[in-house]
């Protein structure tokens, strides 16, 4: 129970809804057992007036005692009834308040989970698939809700009914009550035994299942390079084999299955045997009355549910432990990004590096190594360099996704771990190399960083990106769905889109992170002629491969294997012959042998 210990602040939060729900469940098991003692009544009522009935036989008051006696029934009948009716109505106000409340913890646990999660820094999300980060604030938090809902309220049914009855049946008659609960331990324990043989091999389903779901998704995403391989009958015969599996895996389920009901069949009926046998002694011994075995049948079953439920109860408890242990790995995972001071202020964009150096935490790479490098206000920066030079990991410094491990990075003469995070990260405009965009229209995409912002301002960014003409092309313009990760547009059209997201926001900061390398030459010149406009006034960093998108910025460094080996303007690094010179000369004749 120390995994579900989590738990107890909400249970504390809801402590009227369990109270009341429990005053509910023991309203709702004194009207359970009322209808018990009614039967006994009656039964003994017929016994006893039986004889009287016949001794009036052929007379009057034959019939005066049966209308007596049958409107006694009749009353008992109703008050069965009743009691029925309103033992109904109290489980219902008891699901309300304690199932309820399962559900209210259920929104508050995938709330801090997910709050959690956004607190957590990138190298956290490079750890961990996106596939387990769902899972456990969905089918994880699924299986800690039965313990906070069916659970507990079983548990407590269980315990108050068992509070209630056996000392009652006990007063009865204690060798009936001995006899007739006998079975209902090993009921519980077979229970036990086969819900966990069930749970295992569920587990084993949902693998199978996953695994089977998987292979599907992959085979419909990469549909077109079966085709392409002419590998249809290939990858048919792989599906089968998971299908297999998991058809081989249903049918040991559906054996265990197929024993439980049987099983729970088998042992009620041995109690009431037992029941009918040990109290027909008592009948004859005048121990016990006729109405007492139907009474202890009644209880028996009564108590069959709550008794089989235990062993299901503890196999709920056992998983939402395990679940909850998950949960809370993640829980206790806390991010090492935190601000110093919350500074909270306007930024002027003077960004400095000194003496930077970085190393990757999850796979140990020195990204960087002593870097410097000093952007006033209004100026732009190019970093520029090979694949794995360092470039993206200058971008993810400033946007504080990761701390450098020496050195500085200050903005406005104030060291980066001052700020505020989200105070820092609204007044960046960030374009990554790596496009994401959501399954929503292109207006929602480019507003993303702000969705108060006019129409105007959407139009403007977009056709700063370069994409508005592309945009009044599509039959509904800036309401177009761009689907999944953007799947409907082109590359280029998802750079731009990209771009004019982060622009629209009126960054003081802008970094470009290699976003133009799926445009053409053309249309990463009708960019960079607007972003030559976009730029001024606000800090640019841009980050490329590319000397073309790199020699329009005031300053160029070139990056090698994460250390600075050449820096100053294009002009001045051509006249150098260094690195940058023979790169321009690459790219040149690249171009001009494409053309």
């Amino acid at each position: 129970m120390k995994n579900l210990a989590h738990l107890n602040k909400y249970l504390f939060k809801y402590k009227y809804h369990l109270i009341l729900g429990t005053i509910f469940i023991i309203i709702s098991n004194f009207f359970s057992i009322v209808p018990a003692v009614f039967v006994r009544y009656s039964f003994d009522l017929l016994q006893r007036n039986f004889d009287v009935f016949q001794l009036f036989s052929g007379t009057g008051l034959q019939s005066n005692t049966y209308e007596l006696f049958a409107t006694g029934i009749l009353i008992i009948g109703l008050l069965i009834l009743a009691s029925a009716l309103l033992r109904g109505v109290f489980m219902f106000f008891m699901r309300q308040t304690i199932i309820v409340m399962s559900r209210h913890i259920e929104y508050d646990l995938k709330n801090e989970i997910y709050e959690h999660y956004q607190t957590l820094p990138l190298s956290f999300y490079r750890r961990n698939n996106t596939g387990d980060l769902m899972n456990r604030i969905s089918e994880d938090v699924s299986k800690v809700r039965m313990y906070v809902g069916p659970a507990i309220m079983y548990g407590i049914n269980l315990f108050t009914l068992f509070l209630m009855v056996i000392p009652f049946m006990l007063s009865i008659n204690a060798k009936l009550t001995l006899y007739s609960l006998l079975p209902l331990p090993l009921l519980s324990v077979s229970i036990y035994f086969v819900n966990s043989i069930i749970n295992k091999r569920s587990e084993e389903i949902q693998k199978s299942l996953s695994g089977l779901s998987t292979f599907v998704q992959e085979a419909f995403s990469g549909i077109r390079v079966i085709k392409s391989f002419a590998r249809e009958v290939d990858v048919a015969r792989d599906f089968e084999r998971e299908s297999n599996d998991y058809k081989h895996k249903s049918l040991r389920l559906a054996f265990v299955n197929a024993l439980f009901f049987p099983l729970i069949m088998g042992l009620i009926g041995l109690s009431v045997i037992l029941t009918v046998y040990v109290g027909s002694i008592g009948v004859f011994n005048g121990e016990v009355s006729t109405g007492n075995i139907a009474e202890f049948i009644i209880y028996v079953n009564m108590l069959t549910w709550p008794v089989t439920a235990l062993g299901w109860i503890t196999s709920i408890i056992q998983r939402a432990a395990a679940s909850q242990k998950r949960v809370n790995e993640f829980l206790n995972t806390k991010t090492d990004i935190v601000s110093d001071k919350s500074l909270k202020k306007e930024l002027a964009g003077h960004l400095t590096f000194e003496g930077v150096n970085f190393t990757y935490p999850d796979s140990g790479i020195n990204a960087l190594k002593d870097i410097s490098f000093d952007v006033k206000p209004g100026e732009s920066i190019a970093i520029i360099g090979t694949t794995g030079a360092g470039k993206s990991t200058i971008a993810n410094l400033i946007t504080r996704m990761y701390d450098v491990n020496g050195g500085i990075v200050s903005i406005d003469g104030a060291n980066i771990r001052e700020y505020d995070i989200s105070t820092l990260r609204s007044q960046i405009g960030y374009v990554p190399q790596d496009v994401f965009l959501f399954s929503e229209t292109i207006r929602n995409n480019i507003a993303f960083g702000d969705q108060d912002i006019d129409d105007e301002v959407v139009h403007q960014a977009a056709e700063d990106s370069d994409l508005l003409e592309n945009i009044r092309d599509f039959p509904e313009g800036f309401d177009t769905k761009v689907g999944e990760r953007g799947i409907t547009l082109s590359g280029g059209q998802k750079q731009r889109v990209s771009i004019a997201r982060a622009i629209s926001r009126s960054p003081k900061i802008l970094i470009l992170d290699d976003a133009l390398s799926a445009v053409d030459t053309k249309t990463e010149n009708t960019i960079l002629n607007a972003m030559t406009r976009i730029m001024k006034g606000r800090t640019s960093v841009i980050i490329s491969h590319r000397v073309s998108s790199a020699k329009l910025a005031d300053k160029i460094m070139v990056l090698d294997d994460g250390k600075m080996i050449e820096q100053g303007t294009h002009d001045d690094l051509l006249k150098r012959g260094g690195a940058y010179k023979e790169l321009f000369d690459k790219q040149v004749a690249t171009e001009e042998e494409v053309y």
